[in-house]
């Protein structure tokens, strides 16, 4: 799948539970939108926000949802899906992902999967370990190629056929670019969009939280 000029613009970041069983890979395009509707085009920005449902609040979670998720979502631990924990709800709708050994949730989707081989230099800004042998659990030698778990971009449409949102507070504090993701600049500068989805759904806001809801 070529990749677009969007993306390149934007910078990889590695993210992980707490234990790193779960380790992913998320080009994050900055500035983000404060939404992501029909005048934002595909793969420029980001979108941030919190929920007051009670999945979302009891979860904690602080969601960062990806303009072009298939092209800028690569999970690359585990390499066996199938051991992620997973959490179903909204009539078994969504999956709330989590690390069955530390239990925290990096990331949520409605998606199909697929694995696929992606050249390790695409990773390489977001790699703290030596160029030659990046500590990359799917990589191999021969080819400088790494397997991961992406969304599969046949028939994807964010928010139509699917959704992916990442668990920002997962992000991992230390980037190997040195240009790390600062959440406090997100709120100081009112880019996080708070929901009211608890109850009858509200208008979205950007000063401070409906009722319920969350810092």
């Amino acid at each position: 799948m070529a990749t677009s000029a969007q993306e390149h613009s934007s910078l990889p970041y590695h993210g992980s539970c707490h234990c790193g069983f779960i380790r992913y890979i998320a080009f994050i395009p900055l500035p983000p939108a404060v939404a992501l509707g029909p005048d934002v085009a595909t793969g420029s920005r980001a979108r941030f926000y919190k929920c007051n449902c009670s999945t979302c609040h009891k979860m904690g979670l602080f969601h960062m949802r990806l303009p072009d998720a298939p092209s800028q979502f690569f999970l690359l631990s585990p390499l066996d899906r199938d051991t992620l924990a997973n959490y179903k709800c909204f009539k078994r709708h969504v999956d709330w992902f989590f690390c069955p050994t530390c239990g925290v949730r990096c990331f949520s989707a409605v998606a199909r999967w697929k694995q696929d081989e992606i050249d390790v230099k695409r990773f390489s800004a977001a790699l703290s370990n030596s160029a030659d042998k990046p500590n990359l659990p799917g990589i191999e030698e021969s080819t400088k190629t790494v397997t991961v778990w992406r969304v599969n971009p046949d028939g994807y449409q964010e928010d139509v056929t699917g959704y992916l949102s990442i668990n920002a507070l997962t992000v991992d504090q230390d980037q190997a670019h040195g240009d790390p993701l600062d959440l406090r600049q997100l709120v100081d500068k009112k880019w996080v969009e708070y929901l009211g989805w608890k109850g009858p759904t509200l208008d979205s806001r950007y000063d401070y939280p409906h009722d319920s809801g969350t810092w």
